[in-house]
């Protein structure tokens, strides 16, 4: 039942008893007209864990599921923010996913934004129920709608297969760098397959190394080199795996605060980080929103958004 890290806003509520969430629930649904505030009450305040539990009471006192009658219940950003949090995680990350794959165009920023920032373990469930919820494998899935150097890294990383272990070999992590400066910095055009293998495959510790490593030699730091030599979506994954392993949180932070900075607001974005990150690591995402903008991300939600979607956000941000 525990929560799925420790960092999270969303924690275990005390004296939980599914059934008593499943009596609200259903009162907030019922008639002309929907209790969202009740519905608001229940679904932010449990644990993933717990809303599994809901999710079989529900179903075992109704006869049908819950997330088809709160589906039909509302509507827009709020919708998609409720049905995500009565997902497992993985399942989740798969739904997002296939989402950003769907119909015409690439939501590449999601493929990004997951494979990314998950672990070896993380990816392996996510594959695993990509190919059981919708009868295709994740891989192929990425292959047919993604091409070039971007495909290989996103293949790389579905493999799952990064080193995770905490030891540095120094006289590699020298040569890694090496070898990185001389397939973009210092030649005409970049050798991307360089980057690829060392900055997919190699544990973070090591690679933490590397950087220290790549500084000297270029004078530079390797996102700075990242943004050079590279462009779009290659740039774009190349940069989030570098920021992901110096601090998830700071990944994070910086994209929530692109998702609502400027005119308009990027909703998938904004929406799949909260649900996803909520019970995992929230806090530590606040810590760094104020420390790299001055502004708590709590101030920005309430700023950015309006009605329920605005409500169930700033509870899921757990205030200021």
């Amino acid at each position: 039942m525990a929560a799925i890290g420790n960092r999270g806003t969303v924690t275990e509520a005390a004296g939980f008893s599914p059934e008593a969430d499943v009596g609200k629930l259903r009162e907030a649904m019922k008639g002309a007209g929907t209790d969202e505030a009740a519905i608001i009450e229940v679904i932010a305040h449990r644990t993933i864990a717990q809303r599994q539990r809901i999710k079989e009471a529900y179903k075992q006192a109704v006869g049908k599921d819950l997330a088809d009658d709160l589906s039909s219940e509302l509507s827009g950003n709020f919708r998609s923010v409720v049905l995500g949090l009565l997902m497992l995680a993985p399942v989740y990350d798969a739904y997002e996913l296939r989402s950003a794959m769907k119909g015409a165009g690439t939501e590449e920023a999601c493929l990004i934004d997951i494979l990314a920032s998950r672990s070896n373990a993380e990816i392996r469930t996510i594959t695993a129920f990509y190919k059981k919820e919708y009868e295709k494998s994740l891989e192929d899935a990425v292959c047919g709608d993604t091409s070039g150097m971007f495909q290989r890294v996103l293949v790389s990383l579905l493999t799952a297969g990064r080193d995770e272990s905490d030891k540095v070999d120094e006289a590699q992590a020298v040569l890694d760098a090496k070898e990185i400066y001389e397939a973009g910095e210092a030649r005409w055009g970049t050798d991307e397959v360089k980057f690829l293998t060392v900055l997919c495959v190699r544990n973070r510790n090591h690679l933490m190394r590397v950087f220290e490593e790549y500084q000297k030699i270029s004078g530079r730091d390797i996102e700075d080199s990242i943004k050079r030599e590279m462009s779009g979506c290659l740039e774009d994954v190349f940069l989030a795996i570098v920021k992901c392993l110096r601090s998830k949180p700071a990944f994070f932070a910086e994209r929530l605060y692109k998702s609502m900075k400027g005119l308009g607001t990027t909703d998938s974005i904004l929406i799949r980080i909260m649900v996803a990150r909520a019970e995992i690591d929230m806090l530590d995402i606040k810590a760094q929103f104020l420390k790299m903008y001055g502004k708590t991300l709590y101030s920005f939600i309430k700023g950015d958004t309006s009605g329920d979607y605005r409500k169930i956000l700033l509870e899921l941000c757990g205030g200021e």
